[in-house]
């Protein structure tokens, strides 16, 4: 798995050094000394490529010539996550078959940067953590667990019955999340790009917001909502 930006890479760096199998850096690039003497620090094998090839191996994706190899993205068991959740008291974020992993990697951006969130995704008709979700997710990933379940909605009964209280975000015709006084530990469901959160889903909730807009025929995309809900969230824990 490869790991593109100068950014990403050093958030990698920083938070799981171990992860990282070799760092690849653009021969003659102004701006990769900081990350050849972190590598230096761990250990981390490093090379210097030619641009052209450094730009082959991205795909011409904008590397800010650093490009690292690092480990498979590694999931946590849901038990595991949920147990420690409830301990720590975090959020536990559930997101319904997202498909689009520029918006999956939006969501661990911010989850990541507000912090105590934990992310859930089914393991069918779904996104998975990607190079293009890492890419996205700037280091993100880092700071969060992660986990993957058979049955979405089967993982949002294990947390009730644990005790989180279950939020979903909807378009229209529910409370305006600034009016609602959350409850917690909580957790937050999210829906798909185009349909929403399912109607198996919609079952479990224990309520249902909209992000209040001025232009109600505009609309947000999963990221954006996300980012506004997880930050309501953040302002309002105890």
């Amino acid at each position: 798995m490869r790991l593109f930006g100068k950014n990403p890479v050093i958030e990698r760096l920083k938070a799981n050094p171990k992860s990282v199998r070799r760092v690849l850096l653009e021969l003659g690039h102004p701006d990769t000394a900081y990350v050849h003497k972190k590598c230096h620090q761990w250990g981390i094998p490093v090379a210097s490529l030619p641009r052209s090839k450094i730009q082959k191996l991205a795909r011409s994706l904008n590397t800010q010539g650093v490009l690292a190899e690092i480990d498979e993205f590694g999931y946590q068991p849901f038990e595991d996550m949920l147990d420690v959740a409830w301990d720590k008291k975090q959020t536990l974020v559930f997101l319904d078959n997202l498909t689009d992993p520029q918006n999956l990697g939006g969501i661990l951006r911010t989850c990541g940067s507000l912090g105590d969130f934990a992310v859930v995704l089914p393991t069918a008709e779904s996104v998975s953590v990607t190079e293009t979700v890492l890419r996205v997710a700037c280091g993100g990933e880092n700071y969060l667990p992660v986990a993957r379940v058979s049955n979405l909605a089967n993982a949002i009964a294990k947390a009730k019955k644990k005790g989180f209280w279950i939020i979903g975000a909807v378009a229209k015709g529910a409370s305006r999340l600034n009016e609602v006084r959350m409850q917690f530990p909580a957790g937050v469901v999210l829906g798909s790009e185009d349909k929403g959160i399912r109607e198996i889903i919609r079952q479990k909730l224990d309520c249902e917001v909209m992000v209040p807009m001025k232009q109600e025929r505009m609309s947000l995309n999963v990221a954006h909502a996300a980012s506004i809900i997880c930050w309501e969230v953040v302002r309002q824990r105890p």
